[in-house]
């Protein structure tokens, strides 16, 4: 990891005007794009990434995103102290939050305040920018319909992504496509209310300070998809479902259009991990049950 100091030493001495001693650097979750690691100096503790200058844009754009979150005062999300550009590598230097265990009473708290930042409207889906969901840019362009923004800007999107990858076949294409023109009936429209925007576990953490939620994919739409997508992946438990209905009930709808909703996530790990990594599989037999 003594590779790394030098590397470290000149972001946060652009970042931040400091030249601190870096004792130790250790690895951190970053995804598969990024770089990431816990920087402990002379002066504190940092929480720092990078990518090679591939998504150079990335980190600006999460940055906007977790500032986006903080406007709803209900969840923590990292401060984040600078981004820039060294050495063709882009980086993002944030506070470090230390992880302490994720106990019944901080799942409660984080359904609570969920439901609180669910509450922060907006007139029209979408935002005010494409950013990124994983590696993918995400499209974003507004609509006064949910349904509307949820197959242009979601399954269009990624069912594009996916044929120009070829990554599906004709026969899926056709019925993807079927799909979406019955979804006008089987999906109800929806406020537009802040979300995360990739809302999976492995986004969310606790602190001595309560629950954070970090590496969003922001975007105003539907609060079924935050929701929805806690779900995949292990999902949350029971104290966390049980407290965000107390304080924002999901309508009646919700639970027999799950893997609808999840249909976005799903379709991103297909073009992101290929078509034989199972997700596909997925994504057919949801789709199969509407034809």
């Amino acid at each position: 990891m003594e590779d790394y100091n030098f590397l470290i030493e000149r972001i946060l001495f652009q970042a931040l005007g400091i030249e601190p001693a870096v004792q130790s650097v250790d690895m951190q979750t970053g995804g598969c794009i990024n770089m990431s690691v816990k920087a402990t100096t002379d002066q504190g503790e940092f929480f720092v990434k990078w990518n090679e200058l591939d998504f150079e844009d990335m980190f600006e754009k999460e940055a906007r995103g977790l500032e986006e979150l903080r406007t709803a005062n209900a969840i923590r999300v990292p401060q984040v102290l600078a981004v820039g550009n060294i050495e063709e590598k882009a980086f993002m230097v944030q506070e470090f939050l230390e992880k302490t265990p994720l106990e019944a009473s901080s799942s409660k708290q984080l359904g609570e305040q969920l439901a609180q930042m669910h509450r922060l409207a907006h007139e029209f889906h979408g935002f005010h920018e494409p950013n990124y969901i994983g590696k993918l840019q995400q499209k974003n362009e507004s609509s006064e319909s949910w349904v509307d923004f949820f197959i242009s800007n979601r399954l269009n999107v990624q069912l594009g992504l996916a044929i120009y990858n070829k990554e599906v076949d004709e026969p899926f294409v056709g019925d993807m496509k079927s799909f979406l023109n019955k979804l006008p009936e089987i999906m109800p429209d929806s406020k537009a209310s802040l979300l995360h925007g990739d809302l999976w576990n492995g986004n969310v953490m606790n602190t001595q300070n309560g629950p954070a939620i970090f590496d969003p994919a922001v975007y105003y739409g539907a609060r079924e998809m935050d929701i929805a997508m806690t779900r995949l992946f292990g999902g949350f438990d029971n104290v966390f479902y049980d407290a965000y209905q107390a304080n924002y009930p999901l309508g009646n709808h919700f639970e027999d259009l799950i893997d609808i909703y999840n249909l976005y996530p799903l379709m991103v790990h297909v073009n992101i991990f290929g078509a034989n990594s199972g997700y596909l599989g997925m994504v057919k037999r949801v789709i199969k049950r509407y034809l």
